[in-house]
Protein backbone atom coordinates (compact mmCIF):
# COMPACT_ATOMS: atom_id res chain seq x y z
CA UNK A 1 0.00 0.00 0.00
CA UNK A 2 1.38 3.42 -0.98
CA UNK A 3 1.39 6.57 1.10
CA UNK A 4 -1.66 8.84 0.77
CA UNK A 5 -1.85 12.59 0.18
CA UNK A 6 -3.51 13.13 3.57
CA UNK A 7 -0.57 11.35 5.23
CA UNK A 8 1.89 13.62 3.45
CA UNK A 9 -0.05 16.61 4.81
CA UNK A 10 0.23 15.15 8.32
CA UNK A 11 4.00 14.76 8.02
CA UNK A 12 4.41 18.32 6.72
CA UNK A 13 2.14 19.72 9.45
CA UNK A 14 4.23 18.05 12.17
CA UNK A 15 7.47 19.36 10.62
CA UNK A 16 6.13 22.91 10.24
CA UNK A 17 4.62 23.08 13.74
CA UNK A 18 7.49 21.23 15.45
CA UNK A 19 4.95 19.50 17.66
CA UNK A 20 2.52 16.61 17.25
CA UNK A 21 0.08 18.32 19.62
CA UNK A 22 0.06 21.61 17.68
CA UNK A 23 -0.10 19.79 14.32
CA UNK A 24 -3.02 17.69 15.57
CA UNK A 25 -4.92 20.87 16.51
CA UNK A 26 -4.32 22.33 13.04
CA UNK A 27 -5.49 19.10 11.41
CA UNK A 28 -8.50 18.84 13.76
CA UNK A 29 -7.28 15.51 15.14
CA UNK A 30 -6.52 14.38 18.66
CA UNK A 31 -2.88 14.02 19.64
CA UNK A 32 -3.17 10.22 20.12
CA UNK A 33 -4.84 9.87 16.72
CA UNK A 34 -2.07 11.78 14.95
CA UNK A 35 0.60 9.85 16.85
CA UNK A 36 -0.98 6.58 15.68
CA UNK A 37 -1.13 7.88 12.11
CA UNK A 38 2.55 8.88 12.30
CA UNK A 39 3.48 5.43 13.57
CA UNK A 40 1.72 3.88 10.58
CA UNK A 41 3.48 6.23 8.16
CA UNK A 42 6.86 5.40 9.69
CA UNK A 43 6.15 1.67 9.36
CA UNK A 44 5.21 2.25 5.74
CA UNK A 45 8.42 4.18 5.02
CA UNK A 46 10.64 1.89 7.07
CA UNK A 47 12.12 4.36 9.54
CA UNK A 48 11.63 7.05 12.18
CA UNK A 49 10.63 10.46 10.81
CA UNK A 50 10.75 12.55 14.01
CA UNK A 51 12.55 12.47 17.35
CA UNK A 52 11.70 14.35 20.52
CA UNK A 53 13.49 17.59 21.37
CA UNK A 54 13.29 20.02 24.28
CA UNK A 55 10.64 22.04 22.46
CA UNK A 56 8.71 19.34 20.61
CA UNK A 57 9.89 17.14 17.75
CA UNK A 58 12.49 17.54 15.01
CA UNK A 59 12.80 15.53 11.79
CA UNK A 60 15.42 12.82 11.40
CA UNK A 61 17.44 12.67 8.19
CA UNK A 62 14.77 10.38 6.72
CA UNK A 63 12.16 12.81 8.01
CA UNK A 64 13.82 15.79 6.33
CA UNK A 65 14.05 13.98 3.01
CA UNK A 66 10.42 12.90 3.30
CA UNK A 67 9.21 16.39 4.18
CA UNK A 68 11.19 17.95 1.33
CA UNK A 69 9.67 15.67 -1.28
CA UNK A 70 6.22 15.80 0.33
CA UNK A 71 6.19 19.58 0.03
CA UNK A 72 6.92 19.35 -3.68
CA UNK A 73 4.26 16.67 -4.19
CA UNK A 74 1.62 18.62 -2.24
CA UNK A 75 2.53 21.79 -4.10
CA UNK A 76 2.00 19.99 -7.42
CA UNK A 77 -1.30 18.49 -6.23
CA UNK A 78 -2.60 21.83 -4.95
CA UNK A 79 -1.53 23.52 -8.18
CA UNK A 80 -3.33 20.87 -10.25
CA UNK A 81 -6.54 20.60 -8.25
CA UNK A 82 -6.71 23.97 -6.50
CA UNK A 83 -9.17 26.70 -7.44
CA UNK A 84 -8.19 27.59 -10.98
CA UNK A 85 -9.58 31.10 -11.03
CA UNK A 86 -10.69 32.83 -14.21
CA UNK A 87 -8.07 35.41 -15.13
CA UNK A 88 -9.25 37.85 -17.75
CA UNK A 89 -7.23 38.15 -20.98
CA UNK A 90 -4.78 41.01 -20.57
CA UNK A 91 -2.08 42.73 -22.55
CA UNK A 92 -0.96 44.69 -19.50
CA UNK A 93 2.57 44.01 -18.22
CA UNK A 94 2.87 41.22 -15.66
CA UNK A 95 4.36 42.60 -12.45
CA UNK A 96 6.70 39.98 -10.98
CA UNK A 97 8.07 40.43 -7.47
CA UNK A 98 11.35 38.69 -6.78
CA UNK A 99 13.33 38.05 -3.63
CA UNK A 100 16.75 39.70 -3.57
CA UNK A 101 18.64 36.64 -4.81
CA UNK A 102 21.73 36.05 -6.93
CA UNK A 103 19.50 34.61 -9.66
CA UNK A 104 17.71 37.94 -10.30
CA UNK A 105 19.65 38.64 -13.55
CA UNK A 106 18.82 35.14 -14.80
CA UNK A 107 15.17 35.68 -13.86
CA UNK A 108 15.19 38.83 -15.98
CA UNK A 109 16.77 36.90 -18.86
CA UNK A 110 14.26 34.06 -18.77
CA UNK A 111 10.97 35.87 -18.27
CA UNK A 112 11.55 38.80 -20.60
CA UNK A 113 10.17 37.07 -23.69
CA UNK A 114 6.83 36.45 -25.33
CA UNK A 115 6.16 32.97 -23.89
CA UNK A 116 3.83 34.41 -21.24
CA UNK A 117 2.10 36.53 -23.85
CA UNK A 118 2.80 39.66 -21.78
CA UNK A 119 5.71 41.94 -21.06
CA UNK A 120 7.16 41.46 -17.57
CA UNK A 121 8.08 44.20 -15.11
CA UNK A 122 10.47 42.86 -12.46
CA UNK A 123 10.39 44.24 -8.91
CA UNK A 124 13.21 43.16 -6.56
CA UNK A 125 11.81 43.07 -3.02
CA UNK A 126 14.16 42.02 -0.18
CA UNK A 127 11.36 41.50 2.35
CA UNK A 128 9.37 38.28 2.00
CA UNK A 129 6.52 39.76 4.07
CA UNK A 130 6.34 42.87 1.88
CA UNK A 131 6.37 40.76 -1.29
CA UNK A 132 3.54 38.56 0.00
CA UNK A 133 1.56 41.67 0.98
CA UNK A 134 2.06 43.19 -2.49
CA UNK A 135 0.66 39.99 -3.99
CA UNK A 136 -2.31 39.98 -1.63
CA UNK A 137 -3.05 43.64 -2.39
CA UNK A 138 -2.77 43.10 -6.14
CA UNK A 139 0.29 45.30 -6.69
CA UNK A 140 2.18 42.24 -7.99
CA UNK A 141 0.74 39.52 -10.20
CA UNK A 142 3.29 36.83 -9.25
CA UNK A 143 6.41 36.45 -7.15
CA UNK A 144 9.47 34.37 -6.35
CA UNK A 145 9.39 34.04 -2.56
CA UNK A 146 12.22 33.00 -0.24
CA UNK A 147 11.04 32.24 3.30
CA UNK A 148 13.03 30.89 6.22
CA UNK A 149 11.90 27.73 7.99
CA UNK A 150 10.00 28.65 11.14
CA UNK A 151 8.97 32.01 9.70
CA UNK A 152 6.10 31.25 7.33
CA UNK A 153 4.58 34.16 5.37
CA UNK A 154 0.79 34.00 4.90
CA UNK A 155 -0.58 34.53 1.40
CA UNK A 156 -3.88 36.18 0.57
CA UNK A 157 -6.95 34.20 -0.48
CA UNK A 158 -6.53 35.16 -4.12
CA UNK A 159 -2.93 33.93 -4.12
CA UNK A 160 -1.69 30.37 -4.55
CA UNK A 161 1.84 29.02 -4.55
CA UNK A 162 3.95 26.15 -5.78
CA UNK A 163 7.19 25.01 -4.13
CA UNK A 164 10.29 25.49 -6.24
CA UNK A 165 12.97 24.36 -3.75
CA UNK A 166 11.62 22.96 -0.46
CA UNK A 167 14.82 23.55 1.51
CA UNK A 168 18.19 25.22 1.10
CA UNK A 169 20.70 26.39 3.71
CA UNK A 170 21.80 29.91 4.55
CA UNK A 171 25.57 30.44 4.40
CA UNK A 172 27.69 33.11 6.12
CA UNK A 173 29.71 35.87 4.47
CA UNK A 174 33.09 36.72 6.02
CA UNK A 175 36.02 39.00 5.23
CA UNK A 176 38.74 37.18 3.27
CA UNK A 177 41.15 37.62 6.20
CA UNK A 178 38.62 36.46 8.82
CA UNK A 179 39.91 33.67 11.08
CA UNK A 180 37.25 31.28 9.70
CA UNK A 181 37.69 32.21 6.02
CA UNK A 182 39.86 29.16 5.34
CA UNK A 183 37.42 26.69 6.91
CA UNK A 184 35.36 24.29 4.80
CA UNK A 185 32.47 24.75 7.25
CA UNK A 186 31.88 27.17 10.12
CA UNK A 187 29.90 26.26 13.22
CA UNK A 188 27.33 28.88 14.17
CA UNK A 189 28.33 28.40 17.84
CA UNK A 190 31.83 29.66 16.98
CA UNK A 191 30.49 33.03 15.84
CA UNK A 192 29.10 34.20 19.18
CA UNK A 193 31.68 36.97 19.63
CA UNK A 194 31.25 38.37 16.12
CA UNK A 195 29.57 41.59 15.07
CA UNK A 196 26.66 40.80 12.79
CA UNK A 197 25.04 42.69 9.97
CA UNK A 198 21.25 42.38 10.16
CA UNK A 199 19.90 39.29 8.38
CA UNK A 200 18.49 39.51 4.83
CA UNK A 201 14.81 40.24 4.35
CA UNK A 202 13.88 36.57 4.02
CA UNK A 203 15.13 35.93 7.58
CA UNK A 204 13.26 37.61 10.41
CA UNK A 205 15.24 38.91 13.36
CA UNK A 206 13.29 36.56 15.64
CA UNK A 207 14.17 33.41 13.68
CA UNK A 208 17.81 34.46 13.37
CA UNK A 209 18.06 35.17 17.10
CA UNK A 210 16.36 31.86 17.96
CA UNK A 211 18.93 29.94 15.89
CA UNK A 212 21.78 31.81 17.56
CA UNK A 213 20.36 31.22 21.04
CA UNK A 214 20.09 27.53 20.22
CA UNK A 215 23.79 27.66 19.29
CA UNK A 216 24.58 29.22 22.68
CA UNK A 217 24.75 32.98 22.16
CA UNK A 218 22.69 36.12 21.68
CA UNK A 219 23.77 37.74 18.39
CA UNK A 220 25.25 41.22 18.51
CA UNK A 221 23.73 43.02 15.51
CA UNK A 222 25.71 46.20 14.93
CA UNK A 223 24.65 47.08 11.40
CA UNK A 224 21.54 47.00 9.26
CA UNK A 225 22.21 47.49 5.58
CA UNK A 226 20.92 46.47 2.12
CA UNK A 227 22.85 43.84 0.22
CA UNK A 228 25.22 46.24 -1.52
CA UNK A 229 26.13 48.12 1.63
CA UNK A 230 26.37 44.88 3.60
CA UNK A 231 29.08 43.51 1.29
CA UNK A 232 31.18 46.63 1.83
CA UNK A 233 30.92 46.16 5.59
CA UNK A 234 31.89 42.50 5.26
CA UNK A 235 34.94 43.10 3.07
CA UNK A 236 36.22 45.78 5.47
CA UNK A 237 35.89 43.35 8.38
CA UNK A 238 33.23 45.30 10.26
CA UNK A 239 30.81 42.40 10.49
CA UNK A 240 29.56 39.09 9.12
CA UNK A 241 26.21 38.29 7.57
CA UNK A 242 23.88 35.50 6.49
CA UNK A 243 23.69 35.15 2.71
CA UNK A 244 21.99 32.81 0.28
CA UNK A 245 24.23 29.94 -0.81
CA UNK A 246 24.44 31.03 -4.46
CA UNK A 247 25.77 34.45 -3.49
CA UNK A 248 29.03 35.36 -5.24
CA UNK A 249 31.39 37.11 -2.84
CA UNK A 250 33.19 40.22 -4.11
CA UNK A 251 36.95 40.63 -3.77
CA UNK A 252 37.86 40.73 -0.09
CA UNK A 253 35.08 38.41 1.08
CA UNK A 254 34.25 34.70 1.15
CA UNK A 255 31.02 32.72 1.57
CA UNK A 256 31.12 29.60 3.76
CA UNK A 257 28.53 26.96 4.77
CA UNK A 258 27.27 26.77 8.34
CA UNK A 259 27.83 23.26 9.69
CA UNK A 260 24.62 21.32 10.21
CA UNK A 261 22.44 23.82 8.29
CA UNK A 262 21.08 25.64 11.39
CA UNK A 263 19.08 28.04 9.22
CA UNK A 264 17.24 26.87 6.12
CA UNK A 265 14.78 28.46 3.72
CA UNK A 266 12.27 27.53 1.06
CA UNK A 267 11.81 28.94 -2.44
CA UNK A 268 8.31 29.12 -3.90
CA UNK A 269 6.53 30.65 -6.86
CA UNK A 270 3.32 32.47 -5.93
CA UNK A 271 0.74 34.05 -8.18
CA UNK A 272 -2.70 35.59 -8.15
CA UNK A 273 -5.36 33.25 -9.49
CA UNK A 274 -7.14 36.17 -11.13
CA UNK A 275 -4.06 37.32 -13.03
CA UNK A 276 -2.33 34.18 -14.42
CA UNK A 277 -3.76 31.19 -16.23
CA UNK A 278 -2.64 27.69 -15.23
CA UNK A 279 -0.56 27.51 -18.40
CA UNK A 280 1.15 30.82 -17.63
CA UNK A 281 1.84 29.69 -14.06
CA UNK A 282 3.48 26.51 -15.39
CA UNK A 283 5.66 28.51 -17.77
CA UNK A 284 6.64 30.91 -15.01
CA UNK A 285 7.49 28.08 -12.60
CA UNK A 286 9.70 26.45 -15.24
CA UNK A 287 11.46 29.73 -16.09
CA UNK A 288 12.16 30.52 -12.44
CA UNK A 289 13.41 26.99 -11.79
CA UNK A 290 15.85 27.31 -14.67
CA UNK A 291 16.97 30.73 -13.42
CA UNK A 292 17.74 29.27 -9.98
CA UNK A 293 19.50 26.20 -11.39
CA UNK A 294 21.75 28.42 -13.50
CA UNK A 295 23.41 29.67 -10.29
CA UNK A 296 23.73 26.46 -8.25
CA UNK A 297 27.33 25.99 -9.38
CA UNK A 298 28.35 29.57 -8.55
CA UNK A 299 29.47 28.42 -5.09
CA UNK A 300 31.33 25.06 -5.11
CA UNK A 301 30.30 24.41 -1.49
CA UNK A 302 26.63 24.82 -2.37
CA UNK A 303 27.04 22.69 -5.49
CA UNK A 304 28.32 19.86 -3.29
CA UNK A 305 25.37 20.33 -0.91
CA UNK A 306 22.95 20.42 -3.84
CA UNK A 307 24.31 17.25 -5.43
CA UNK A 308 23.99 15.39 -2.12
CA UNK A 309 20.34 16.46 -1.65
CA UNK A 310 18.44 15.38 -4.78
CA UNK A 311 15.21 15.42 -2.77
CA UNK A 312 15.14 19.25 -2.97
CA UNK A 313 15.61 19.52 -6.73
CA UNK A 314 12.72 21.20 -8.58
CA UNK A 315 10.28 18.98 -10.46
CA UNK A 316 11.07 19.37 -14.17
Amino acid sequence: MGIEIRQLRMVCAIAERGSITRAAADLELTQPALSKQLQGIEELLGGTLFVRSRTGVVPTELGRRTVDRARIVLSEVDSLFGTPGRPLPSTEPLHLGCADLACVPSVADRVQDDRLGRAVVLHVEPSAAALADALAQGRFDAGLLATTEGDEVPLGRAVTSRVLVPRFPWFVALAADHWAAGREHVRLAELGEESWIGPPGAVSAEVFRAACLKAGFDPRIRFRAPSGGAWELVTRGHGIRLVEPTATAPAGAVVRPLAGDPLTARLAVAWRLDRLTAAQADLLHHALAQAHLAHVADNPAFLRWWQSHPEVHPVR
